[in-house]
C-alpha cells in the first residue's frame, strides 16, 4: 500500500501510551526487542524523557505503520529502532522515518547521523546505502550487556 495524496501521512511524537501498538508494530516487523529489559514500557517511557531520544511514528489515517526511536550521545545520532509494517513496505515509508530522524539531528546541531544494522538484514543495509550511509569497515562493535534481556 503505497502512502498517496488521499491518504493522510503524519508523523509525530512517540507518546507513552502509544506502547503497546508499538510493540504490535514490532511484533508485525519482526524486529527483535526486549521487552523485559531496553524496550519495556517503562524504559520507553524514560527515554521519552530523557531529552536524549527522538522517537516518533508514522501514521497513515490515524493508523501506526512506521516507527524510529533514535537517540544521540551529543556527538552524533544514533537511528536506533526502525519498523515498518510488513504491508506497507517499499512504499517508501522507511526513507521518510530516516529523513526525519535525520531532520531532527540537524536540528540538534549533530553532523553524524549513524545506524547499527545486522547484516543478515540485506532490506535494511539497502535503504541505508541508497539514502547515502557507507559502511564503515573500520569499526567493530562490542557490548557487554548485565543481562541478556537488556
Amino acid at each position: 500500500m503505497t502512502p498517496s495524496p488521499r491518504r493522510k501521512v503524519t508523523i509525530r511524537e512517540l507518546r507513552a501510551e502509544d506502547y503497546d501498538e508499538l510493540v504490535r508494530l514490532w511484533d508485525a516487523a519482526e524486529l527483535p526487542f526486549h521487552p523485559e529489559g531496553r524496550d519495556s514500557g517503562e524504559n520507553v517511557e524514560r527515554e521519552l524523557g530523557s531529552g536524549q531520544a527522538d522517537f516518533f511514528v508514522l501514521e497513515i489515517d490515524g493508523k501506526m505503520v512506521g516507527a524510529a526511536l533514535c537517540t544521540n550521545d551529543g556527538r552524533k545520532g544514533w537511528i536506533n529502532r526502525l519498523a515498518v509494517h510488513p504491508e506497507h513496505r517499499r512504499t517508501g515509508i522507511a526513507s521518510m522515518l530516516v529523513m526525519e530522524a535525520e531532520r531532527r539531528f540537524d536540528a540538534r546541531g549533530l553532523g553524524i547521523s549513524a545506524c547499527l544494522v545486522h547484516d543478515d538484514n540485506p532490506s535494511s543495509i539497502a535503504l541505508f546505502e541508497n539514502l547515502g550511509y557507507t559502511l564503515d569497515s573500520r569499526v567493530l562493535y562490542y557490548s557487554k550487556r548485565k543481562s541478556d534481556r537488556i
